[in-house]
């Protein structure tokens, strides 16, 4: 059995004072500031605001730019295991699972659960063991898992993505945007089961044997923002914070999603303005707004994916070491026809002081020989008048 806290409606919640006043800031933010000035206001790397009814871009500032997932990956793991699997089918947990690095919900080798239980652990608590475990039931293996992935991903259409495990773990070859990221989510709402899940706030999951484990949502936006329906969020280093989530009000629903966010702090803050611009421009019907920037950071480099285990190194620091060996190799270019031509006329010169003491040495020789020569036909003829 699960254990679950859900949101209040906005008429249980009642308006609170505090709450007017942000939601005025807010709206006054977004109608009087002019749309570049808004976006220039955004820290996040790329950001998105999307109609869920007709899949339009309603703001969007570097909507395709291929940023790390994290663990928002884990919104299409559980899309192919409710598609996959019955809901109170039980998993064991493999080894596999059991040893998947952090985050996790702690999962023990051997132990039995539901799938039901695991997608509560994997959405609500980002368990990267729980992923692990949903990709090893439906597919026998992560690696044969991920090849449904994204041929799921290409027939949402989210054609800026690949994925290469279940939890969104680092590693090179993964990647999406934040438009694909809003077209996952969009989809994900299809499912009642998915829905229900991201709208919870605490859960509680309890194994076969028992064992029971408290869940708390990562989005702390559950607590704060009314209109919000769910959400996923994610970190790692090189992605930083990240966050798709889909907000309703009146019968408009719309989904944001943000990558490459610097702080979880300023993660919530942006997801607030963006929720608040969004509705506004569906009310008002105005223009979508669409913003790139020159940015000081890279497009992620897509590598070949691998399915082997990394050495610890990032690709924050693997792109520094490369920086760096074309700065020196640069450098050693521009010395080179210097030090070639320098040590060029350097062996010339050489040759040619060679060859002069050579000749002169021949030439002392030379002399010597012949003054030898000369003094024995000098003494022979003076023999010879002598007798």
């Amino acid at each position: 059995m699960i254990r679950k806290q859900k949101p209040a409606s906005s008429k249980q919640r009642g308006a609170k004072p505090w709450r007017i006043f942000y939601s005025l800031f807010l709206f006054a933010a977004c109608v009087f500031l002019p749309a570049s000035s808004f976006a220039d206001n955004f820290r996040s790397q790329a950001v998105v605001v999307m109609d869920v009814t007709t899949g339009q871009l309603l703001y969007a500032k570097n909507p395709n730019l291929k940023r790390p997932p994290a663990s928002t990956t884990k919104l299409m793991t559980a899309m192919l295991a409710i598609e996959n699997t019955s809901l109170q089918d039980v998993v064991t947990i493999s080894s596999n699972a059991a040893d998947t690095p952090a985050h996790t919900a702690g999962f023990r080798e051997g132990e039995r659960i539901t799938v039901e239980k695991l997608l509560y652990a994997a959405l609500m608590g980002s368990a990267n063991d729980a992923a692990v475990a949903l990709a090893e039931a439906v597919s026998g293996s992560e690696k044969r898992f991920v090849e449904l992935m994204n041929r799921k991903a290409i027939a949402i259409g989210a054609l800026n993505t690949r994925f290469i495990n279940a939890n969104g773990l680092p590693g090179p070859g993964q990647f999406t945007t934040a438009s694909d990221l809003a077209k996952i989510m969009s989809y994900a709402l299809r499912y009642p089961t998915l829905k229900d899940i991201i709208g919870t706030r605490v859960a509680e999951v309890t194994t076969e044997r028992g064992r029971t484990l408290s869940v708390r949502n990562t989005n702390r936006l559950l607590w704060s923002e009314e209109d919000l329906v769910g959400g996923k969020t994610g970190y790692t280093r090189s992605a930083r914070h990240c966050f798709v989530c889909a907000a309703e009000r009146k019968d408009e629903t719309i989904v944001i999603a943000l990558l490459g966010s610097p702080s979880r702090t300023t993660l919530w803050k942006e997801s607030e303005l963006l929720i608040s611009k969004g509705f506004d421009i569906m009310e008002h019907k105005d223009d979508p707004y669409l913003y790139v920037t020159q940015a000081d950071y890279d497009d992620i480099v897509v590598k070949k994916a691998t399915h082997k285990k990394r050495s610890g190194k990032t690709i924050k620091n693997s792109k520094k070491k490369k920086s760096k060996k074309t700065l020196i190799a640069k450098k050693n270019a521009k010395k080179k026809p210097h030090s070639f031509i320098a040590k060029k006329q350097k062996a010339k010169k050489k040759t040619v002081i060679a060859k002069k003491k050579t000749k002169a040495k021949n030439k002392t020789f030379a002399k010597k020989k012949l003054k030898k020569k000369n003094y024995r036909v000098a003494e022979k003829k003076k023999n010879d008048t002598k007798g």
